[in-house]
């Protein structure tokens, strides 16, 4: 299929005889928006047309022009803002700019001054004069321009629709980051992402604003709503994407015991100025080809044929079953002191028992009496070797703990076990041959509220149960975490 050439492109040729049709071009809003900015456009084109270096002198002597805090300059002011510029050039910049219309020269007070139509084109302009950005921010234009001109209320269709679309390619190109798995393509795009998040959510404001405003054209609170749809679907994304720089940080494999990483060999080779030279002279010494005759050719191929065929015996089927011999299988299993505990406290819960029915059958009850199946909290702990005692102290713990009563096992039912403890201030002296020193405390049944939930008894900041050992004992196990001094018989949980 052969295409039409295009129209000759002068003066004559218009806008519409690049269209199949000539009135598709004006039904289109962006382009009718376009037609009534002619002398913006012709402005626009007589600043940039030219050599690179010209266009350059242009715009550099139009923004020092527009920026001067003056209304109106005299030539004089001119010649002295642009001195370093030859006579001739500033001529040829100030003609053009009068040609355009930007800069108007009044005859009666000898001075210039910018036209409206300059101000247009330094608003446009004005983002060239700011320090380059990073390669990231290409966003913070468009959110600016958006929420400036929301507080202004000179919001415009064409403005929503430019960063809905930036909105969109943002999210693919960070959708394809994910996809590829590359941690390198990960760590160039979190910058960028982060900077984006940061900006959406600082104009997330604005956009609000837009949502929400009673608009006489319909297309801003529909543009508005995408944008924010378009904003949701941006912030949803964090989640995959630090899910994605997990599993490339899992995937990292460290290099022996140097600490080297991996990422570490792969920014390293990104960097290498020349990566040919690591081979250095690897490749410099040629093939060498080794020569033989056929002779030792059918040798070596007999030998190898002779050593790689599989033996007779190799055909030989399965040898028959046979019974297993009988043995027997060690397993760990934990002290009998925890299911002493636990014995002694299904005891002492029939007892409680007991001992609360007699009491309520009681006509004389004490009010200030414990509760009934209180215990002394030596009496749990005590009995054997200190390393026993010392081991039930650290039990202890366990008795009322929420989490350890999902557990299975003996653990969980110490856990699950309806009794409490606390301890008190002082200290006694039990009548034990290997514990000279116990903290006081009792052992009682537990409380439980209309729901079934343990009332848990008041928290207690005093000092840690001490046990201490008897002089005659070797160094006891204390519990860990413990407070206990050094170089003393003392286990304190």
């Amino acid at each position: 299929m052969i295409e039409a050439p295009l129209p000759e492109q002068n003066e004559s040729t218009s806008f519409e005889a690049y269209f199949r049709d000539p009135e598709f071009a004006p039904q289109q809003p962006l382009a009718w928006a376009l037609s009534q900015r002619q002398d913006l456009l012709e402005a626009l084109r007589g600043l940039f047309s030219g050599p690179q270096a010209l266009v350059q002198l242009r715009l550099w002597c139009f923004m020092e022009l527009a920026s001067q805090p003056q209304a109106r300059l005299s030539r004089d002011d001119v010649n002295r803002l642009f001195h370093a510029v030859l006579p001739e050039a500033l001529d040829n910049v100030l003609k053009r700019l009068r040609d355009l219309n930007l800069l108007v020269w009044d005859a009666t007070p000898q001075d210039y001054h910018l036209s409206p139509l300059a101000q247009q084109v330094h608003g446009l302009l004005a983002p060239l004069t700011t320090p380059p950005a990073a390669e990231y921010d290409d966003m913070a234009a468009l959110l600016s321009q958006v929420a400036g001109a929301q507080q202004l209320g000179l919001v415009s269709t064409n403005q929503l629709k430019h960063l809905h679309a930036q909105l969109a390619r943002l999210h693919d190109e960070f959708s394809d980051a994910i996809a590829s798995g590359s941690e390198s393509r990960l760590r160039l795009a979190q910058p960028r992402f982060d900077r984006a998040l940061e900006l959406v959510d600082r104009a997330g404001q604005a956009l609000t604003a837009l949502i929400r405003a009673e608009h006489e054209d319909p297309r801003l609170e529909r543009e508005a709503r995408a944008i924010g749809q378009e904003q949701a679907r941006l912030l949803s994304m964090a989640s995959q994407f630090t899910r994605a720089l997990q599993q490339a940080d899992r995937q990292r494999v460290t290099l022996g015991s140097t600490g080297l990483t991996t990422s570490d060999v792969r920014a390293w080779l990104q960097r290498h100025p020349a990566l040919h030279e690591l081979m250095g002279e690897a490749l410099s010494v040629p093939v060498r080809p080794v020569m033989v005759s056929q002779h030792d050719l059918v040798d070596v191929a007999e030998g190898e044929f002779e050593r790689d065929r599989p033996g007779a015996q190799g055909s030989a089927g399965l040898p028959p079953p046979a019974e297993a011999a009988s043995g027997t299988l060690d397993t760990l299993s934990l002290p009998p002191e925890l299911g002493n505990l636990i014995s002694l406290l299904d005891r002492w819960s029939e007892l409680a028992t007991e001992e609360a029915a007699a009491r309520a059958a009681s006509p004389d009850q004490d009010p200030n009496a414990p509760p009934p199946g209180t215990r002394p909290l030596a009496d749990a702990i005590l009995g054997g070797r200190f390393a026993q005692a010392a081991y039930r102290l650290q039990l202890m713990p366990l008795v009322g703990d929420a989490q350890a009563q999902t557990l299975k096992g003996l653990t969980g039912d110490l856990a699950r076990a309806p009794w409490q403890w606390r301890f008190k201030s002082k200290h006694i002296t039990p009548d034990d041959e290997s514990v000279a020193l116990i903290s006081d405390g009792d052992v009682l049944p537990a409380r439980f509220d209309e729901q079934g939930q343990v009332i848990p008894l008041p928290p207690d900041d005093r000092e840690p149960i001490v046990l201490t050992a008897a002089p005659s004992q070797d160094a006891p196990t204390r519990r860990k975490g413990a407070g206990a001094p050094k170089k003393s018989n003392q286990a304190q949980a």
